[in-house]
């Protein structure tokens, strides 16, 4: 019979002086993060991201636990925790490692789980250069923001600019900028793992930006350069009904219909009375919908429309 897996807990700073905290140490035992077989983080994904980056060298598996909803990184609240911590299953998570280079020439590295972003700190527009593999493909990109994301990351701040969702375990990035000025037409691209991507910041005392790894950030950059990182990788515990692969799967698959993609809030008619239209919806002249075969149908015309 094996041993019961040894536990260090991190808890949400509004738990961690809590009887639930109490309870779950004395039920199962605290060990230091390097005695430790996994680490346990009840919280949230941020939580979760800032304790993996803290023990990142420890090279230990990370379940992460929420109580109330669930995010990419956590699951469920179980009833029995070292029951779900045998059954889990384990992903490998392979991070990116950024260079930044600075107005003053300070250079600061760092590792990235989800993403490496740039940018804008003024009003300014930021102009960045950009090279792929040591080719100029941009000479001069005009926006707010840039980001390269990893599998894992792709289903946060990229997607919320509109970027792609990626596999877990597919060897490509996301490279995905926000309000693109020049090139009007260039919406990003999709890249293998094994590119190396720099970032110069064109204009810089003019248009000064910053670069963002993760939770890390560097003001008043030059020059970012971004790659996998060749030695780093981490490992997530999932429940076997909830990993990480079949959320970013779900995610993609996620629409629900019109009453949540339309730019209006709508009013469907219940049990005869007619539907209406808040005062705040951006359309004009839409029919009242009484019944649900008028709003099926209603919906049927929209199936193109994307959120």
């Amino acid at each position: 019979m094996s041993s019961p897996l040894k536990i260090h807990f991190v808890f949400s700073s509004s738990l961690e002086s809590s009887a639930l905290a109490e309870d779950l140490m004395r039920r199962y035992g605290e060990r230091t993060p390097e005695n430790a077989d996994v680490i346990v983080v009840w919280g949230g994904d941020g939580l979760m991201l800032e304790t993996m980056h803290r023990f990142l060298e420890l090279n230990k598996p990370f379940y992460g636990i929420h109580s109330g909803t669930i995010g990419f990184l956590i699951n469920e609240t179980p009833h029995d925790l070292r029951h779900n911590l045998e059954k889990a299953e384990a992903t490998k998570i392979n991070l990116l490692q950024m260079r930044a280079t600075t107005v003053s020439g300070e250079t600061v590295e760092a590792p990235a789980i989800n993403e490496v972003s740039l940018l804008r700190n003024t009003r300014q527009a930021a102009k960045i250069e950009l090279h792929v593999n040591g080719v100029i493909r941009l000479p001069e990109l005009i926006c707010d923001v840039i980001l390269l994301s990893t599998p894992a990351g792709s289903t946060a701040y990229n997607l919320s600019l509109g970027g792609p969702i990626l596999p877990l375990g597919s060897p490509i990035l996301a490279l995905t900028p926000i309000s693109p000025f020049r090139p009007r037409r260039w919406r990003g691209a999709i890249l293998p793992e094994s590119i190396q991507i720099r970032w110069n910041v064109l204009e810089h005392l003019k248009r000064p930006v910053s670069v963002v790894a993760d939770h890390l950030e560097v003001r008043d950059v030059v020059c970012v350069d971004i790659a996998m990182a060749p030695f780093l990788s981490l490992t997530l515990l999932f429940d076997p009904h909830h990993n990480l692969e079949g959320r970013i799967l779900n995610e993609q698959f996620a629409f629900s219909g019109i009453t949540k993609s339309l730019p209006t809030q709508l009013s469907w008619g219940k049990k005869g009375v007619p539907g209406k239209y808040e005062k705040k919806a951006l359309a004009k002249d839409v029919p009242i919908l009484n019944t649900q075969k008028e709003k099926e149908s209603f919906e049927a015309s929209f199936c193109g429309f994307k959120e």
